[in-house]
């Protein structure tokens, strides 16, 4: 019973230690900008530069809390969805450093 018990604690605490490693590793926004993985686009949402399945994973997290962010401005100024993502693009362009990737509708450009 002892040993089925350890054993348990064990599984748990490799369990807890994974999953901490892989948030370790996870790659971030400002980590996907800096490496040049990703880049802000017209339309208010990041796309990827250079994809893969971690790249492309962030760029959904992020796009579909960023949209969820743009919908509640628009609700509650009574505005488009499209106006507020318009609008959010070009500040996000604006505000990116240089070196970063931006795409105002012609493909990538490096600021």
């Amino acid at each position: 019973m002892q040993h089925t018990h350890r054993f348990r604690r064990t599984l748990a605490g490799l369990a807890l230690s994974f999953t901490m490693a892989m948030s370790a590793f996870a790659l971030d926004l400002d980590e996907a900008k800096s490496r040049g993985l990703v880049g802000e686009t017209n339309m208010g949402y990041i796309a990827a530069v250079k994809p893969s399945a971690e790249v492309d994973a962030l760029v959904i997290s992020i796009n579909s809390q960023r949209k969820v962010y743009y919908q509640d401005i628009a609700t509650k100024n009574g505005i488009s969805l499209q106006a507020v993502e318009a609008r959010a693009g070009l500040k996000a362009i604006e505000k990116t450093a240089p070196g970063g990737y931006i795409n105002t509708g012609d493909g990538w450009l490096q600021k």
